[in-house]
């Protein structure tokens, strides 16, 4: 982290900030964060202190904290890269489930990208140009992720966190023969990176190698049992009626628009479901929902439009989704929401705002 003075630091900062840096080093976040609150009482401008402040703050998982720290560093110190790389790696890293957190750390990974560029520092340009690389892939921007990985690896071409990431990108965007390339590629120099199996396993599962699939999935769990834990499997009957409880759990006037709507459970989405959108839809979705929308049908001859809409929940997706049988079930009523939501007119903006993302 790089020093900064401020007009009322301390007269023993340097070497306090040391100590609070050994101290983080070694582990003992509890003993850093007590030395930059010390710090902070004598000068609370002071954008080391709250650096590391945050730092700690971050690997003892209190992160709404560490957050509102790294805003307060960022506003002390708008240029400082190393504090801005912290922040992002904390924003897009720590809290990537949070889509709001994410775009904040674009816009920090943004503006850092440009000063690192800007100073010729190389090194800072490569982790600056990954975390937006991976931070885009989170929202879903992964045509934009692709171009920002491909850049990162002009300066890095054997980084395996960048080529991993440009895989899953390359996945995403449905183009699923690259992506086994680059995965199988990655793998020769990582073969015990526990991502690339699982992705070389939805791969193969898309392909019907269930041999295959299960081979590189049950590498992954593994390589990394909480990441991958066993899905939870409610097998047909059950899933069938997880969904019609979820349908009659709909509010009246929402079950009104379904009267002329077919609902059907596949195991996981087709290539020509994936690739009738510009840019594709995720091999990853939870569930689609075909035809048009309620609001825009039109009368054709003095009868509503002649095609039929359909919901579609992907049971195995779902199924990897969820850490427990009480999560899928409630997952399913939210997808089955989702999937309504569109039928009604709804875009993934208003249903994002509505906590149906």
């Amino acid at each position: 982290m790089g020093k900064r003075t401020s007009k009322r630091a301390p007269a023993d900062w340097e070497a306090r900030l040391e100590g609070v840096a050994a101290a983080f080093d070694r582990g003992a976040h509890q003993e850093a964060l007590a030395g930059a609150d010390a710090l902070l009482a004598e000068d609370d401008s002071l954008a080391e202190a709250l650096h590391w402040r945050a730092a700690a703050l971050t690997e003892l998982g209190r992160l709404d904290e560490a957050l509102e720290t790294y805003s307060r560093a960022v506003k002390v110190a708008p240029d400082d890269l190393e504090l801005l790389l912290s922040a992002t790696e904390c924003l897009v890293g720590r809290v990537g489930d949070d889509r709001e957190a994410v775009e904040d750390g674009l816009a920090l990974c943004a503006r850092g990208r440009k000063l690192a560029q800007r100073a010729g520092d190389v090194e800072l340009l490569f982790e600056f140009l990954l975390w937006e690389g991976i931070g885009l892939n989170q929202v879903g921007e992964c045509a934009r992720a692709l171009t920002s990985l491909e850049a990162a690896l002009g300066h890095v071409p054997r980084s395996v966190e960048a080529r991993l990431e440009r895989a899953i990108a390359l996945f995403e965007l449905c183009r699923f023969g690259e992506a086994e390339a680059a995965l199988e590629e990655l793998l020769g120099d990582a073969p015990d990176e526990p991502w690339a199996h699982h992705y070389l396993g939805l791969l193969a599962e898309r392909r019907g190698d269930g041999k295959a699939a299960l081979g590189h999935f049950t590498r992954a769990r593994a390589l990394a049992p909480e990441e991958f834990p066993p899905p939870v499997e409610l097998g047909e009957e059950a899933f069938d009626k997880a969904v019609e409880d979820a349908v009659k759990a709909l509010p009246g006037h929402v079950k009104e628009y379904l009267d002329n709507v077919t609902l059907a459970v596949e195991e996981i989405p087709k290539d020509e479901d994936l690739m009738g959108e510009s840019p594709p839809l995720s091999p990853c979705i939870l569930g689609v929902f075909r035809g048009t929308p309620v609001g825009e049908r039109h009368s054709i001859l003095g009868t509503f439009d002649p095609y039929p809409a359909s919901i579609v929940l992907y049971q195995k997706n779902l199924e990897r989704f969820a850490k427990t049988r009480e999560e899928l079930i409630e997952q399913i009523g939210i997808t089955v929401m989702h999937e309504v939501g569109h039928l009604m007119g709804l875009d993934e903006e208003d249903l994002w705002q509505r906590g149906l993302d």
